[in-house]
């Protein structure tokens, strides 16, 4: 069976990474962490990025530095994967779908700008769905209504621009820590709380002066607490989302990599595209970044039975939002979703599948039609 996900695990460069760590006297989050971190921000051009044990993570703690709460409107993309959307239901905010362009399979800027003049939202979550940026307007029509916009780019490798933006680093993205994630912040006061909140709210980098120590001490009534490694005062209950130098270490073995495995998964999607542009009923959606390989299908499901048959595994992947449960069981009018939900097909596309492998899967698709 070819496929359809397979992890980059550069084995021996984390080997000698982990063996470096495991000789030392860290392996909980510490200067890996924080070397990763520079690493990240230098390469992507941002100045405050905060690690994370996951993407969702990194969702949550931007919900958190916006102080979402009950009854605040999130607007959100109705094709996504769902552990963003998870975490604002925690918060009882009240979440709005967007709809998608047929084009990319991202949020609709025509439709978003409708319902902020619908709705008074405190914040707006575009995603970079399947590694492809999406409509540049989505950030000039939150600027207009002055919205904050939380960038999902869990899917995305690369800079982008966006008030909150969020990285993933699970098993199957194009670098992965086996879990991991970055929260990107713009400003210094929320970068310094955001690495606070990842740890229970404390900051750990930033210890209180003996003054202030013996201050609280003397609140306290406890003379030991002038001789403790954290002295500092917890200011708002945080999160345990820290990240070890354990996941670090997969993290900075595998980075110098990243533009290999992009272009890797560029080239093979030129051969998708050279092996269907001939193929009635079929679309490739365009690329960006390359994590995802989407076509829009004619008898999607027929040719997915069909690769199957073939050794060839494709999926959805994900699946429109307002069809679960736990967001209402109610399918809403969005007529670009409604028209992509019986199409919508991914290919293999990662380090495993040689061109050799496209090409069959293309002649494979070529004579399902014919």
């Amino acid at each position: 069976m070819i496929p359809l996900f397979y992890p980059s695990i550069p084995k021996k460069k984390i080997l000698q990474e982990l063996s470096d760590t495991l000789s030392g006297r860290w392996i909980g989050q510490g200067p890996k962490v924080e070397l990763f971190e520079r690493k990240f921000g230098e390469k992507m051009g941002y100045k405050y990025p905060v690690m994370v044990n996951s993407g969702t993570s990194a969702l949550e703690l931007a919900y958190h530095l916006l102080d979402l709460e009950e009854d605040d409107v999130v607007i959100v993309p109705v094709l996504n994967a769902i552990s963003g959307q998870v975490g604002l239901i925690r918060r009882r905010c009240k979440i709005v779908f967007c709809d998608i362009e047929k084009s990319t399979l991202n949020i609709d800027p025509i439709h978003l700008e409708k319902l902020l003049n619908k709705h008074k939202a405190q914040a707006v979550v575009g995603v970079h769905l399947g590694g492809i940026h999406f409509n540049r307007r989505v950030n000039l029509v939150c600027k207009k209504y002055k919205v904050p916009l939380i960038v999902d780019s869990a899917q995305y490798p690369a800079t982008t621009a966006g008030d909150y933006i969020c990285y993933s680093f699970q098993a199957i993205k194009h670098i992965t820590t086996a879990d991991g994630g970055m929260l990107v912040v713009s400003k210094r006061q929320e970068y310094q709380r955001a690495k606070a909140l990842r740890w229970f709210g404390i900051p750990r980098k930033s210890k209180n002066s003996s003054q202030t120590r013996q201050k609280l001490s003397k609140a306290r009534g406890r003379s030991s607490w002038k001789v403790r490694e954290v002295t500092n005062e917890l200011k708002e209950a945080g999160y345990k989302y820290q990240p070890t130098d354990v996941d670090a270490c997969f993290a900075l073995a595998a980075w110098p990599d990243l533009d290999r495995v992009i272009e890797c998964r560029k080239q093979l999607a030129k051969e998708y595209f050279k092996g269907l542009k001939a193929v009635k009923g079929v679309q490739i959606i365009a690329a960006d970044t390359y994590w995802l390989l989407t076509i829009l299908a004619k008898k999607r499901d027929q040719l997915a039975n069909y690769l199957t048959k073939k050794g060839v595994e494709t999926n959805l992947v994900h699946i429109r939002n307002d069809s679960y449960k736990i967001f209402g069981s109610r399918r809403l009018n969005l007529p670009n979703m409604n028209w992509v939900e019986r199409r919508y097909l991914c290919l293999p596309l990662n380090g495993e599948v040689k061109k050799a492998d496209v090409s069959y899967i293309c002649r494979s698709i070529r004579k399902f039609y014919d």
